[in-house]
């Protein structure tokens, strides 16, 4: 019986020395990093992505994964506002700027894919996105698919997963069709409306905005059917960095939690302080654990919470109801609302 007692006394203490350890952040994690630099450097757009980071003529920034960012610097620092810069970049940037240093996260709507993951010593966070790859045409040359545009032309932005995934589509199905690559978003779209090619190739949502934007009405274009693929979004990371890569999961987690739980940026105040259940005093930071975990405050949700909301207030602010897109969050929503996403379990 002794024997057996003291096995279970040193298993307890070897899975709190575990605890401990893992609260402490290692040395080469870009989280030290950040937390030592005092700011996070995130990934922008060279020009506007619709919907998910825009820039207005007075420098300010938004969008879904500006939201993201903004989330990030407020759970690391308390509040964005000081403590976040975002660095314009292509999408060719993206990895050489974050093996580099010149910015920490890429939080652009980035595809997972193989060789991404295997050629590039990078690390995915869970998907926060899932996008769909189809093509809209101008209305007046009457296409009804993208067969339609055999012979024809079609504008796709260079260096990035949509370029493949046309290519993959229009070599399956035998269609010969002239691709223009663009490097930047705005002239992606702009020689597009120009009629410099006959169609355009983006995601679904990007497409719906690109849309309501037409210089010649939203009428003048048509979203063809054909999804030339989905493709999941995340945050990515450089590999082997655990630290750094708990903190996007659990960021992108919190939000979904609190989504779940009917915790909005409105009622958190009133719901910290009076929490219905010991989970979510967890989770706000009342009680301790949810941030030490991560090498974090323990309030870092609140944080995140209070500065950017949940995240169907981030989705709606920036592609649904409360935006000038109003697209349907479909699959893209929670699973309790027939999409996919679920928040991990708070312990």
């Amino acid at each position: 019986m002794k024997l057996a007692l003291k096995a279970l006394l040193v298993s307890t203490a070897l899975v709190a020395s575990s605890q401990v350890a893992h609260a402490q952040v290692a040395g080469d994690s870009r989280l030290k990093t950040v937390q030592d630099r005092g700011k996070l450097l995130c990934s922008g757009h060279n020009g506007s992505f619709l919907g998910f980071a825009e820039v207005d003529d007075q420098g300010n920034w938004k969008g879904v994964d500006i939201d993201l960012c903004k989330a990030l610097a407020a759970g690391l620092f308390g509040k964005s506002e000081g403590a976040l810069e975002i660095v314009p970049i292509s999408w060719a940037q993206r990895w050489p700027a974050l093996q580099s240093g010149d910015i920490d996260a890429v939080i652009k709507v980035s595809g997972w894919t193989q060789s991404r993951d295997t050629e590039l010593n990078l690390a995915y966070s869970q998907p926060y996105f899932i996008g769909a790859f189809q093509v809209m045409s101008h209305a007046s040359l009457g296409a009804q698919t993208l067969a339609d545009l055999d012979g024809g032309s079609i504008c796709v932005a260079a260096g990035t997963s949509t370029e493949r995934a046309l290519a993959t589509y229009l070599e399956t199905k035998a269609i010969q069709a002239e691709v223009l690559t663009f490097e930047n978003g705005d002239e992606l779209r702009n020689a597009y409306y120009e009629a410099r090619c006959d169609g355009m190739v983006e995601w679904a949502p990007s497409l719906a905005a690109s849309r309501v934007d037409a210089p010649d009405g939203a009428d003048a274009h048509t979203i063809l059917p054909d999804v030339l693929d989905l493709e999941a979004e995340g945050i990515i990371v450089p590999e082997n960095d655990a630290d750094w890569l708990d903190v996007q999961n659990w960021m992108l987690s919190s939000l979904w939690f609190a989504e779940a739980n009917g915790i909005t940026s409105a009622n958190v105040d009133e719901i910290k302080a009076n929490p219905p259940s010991a989970t979510i005093e967890k989770f706000l930071g009342v009680t301790p654990g949810y941030g030490e975990r991560l090498g974090l405050s323990d309030d870092w949700a609140y944080n995140m919470i209070k500065e950017v909301g949940n995240m169907a207030e981030i989705y709606d602010r920036n592609l649904g109801s409360g935006s000038r897109y109003n697209l349907p969050r479909g699959i893209n929503a929670l699973y309790s609302d027939g999409g996919v996403f679920y928040p991990l379990i708070v312990d």
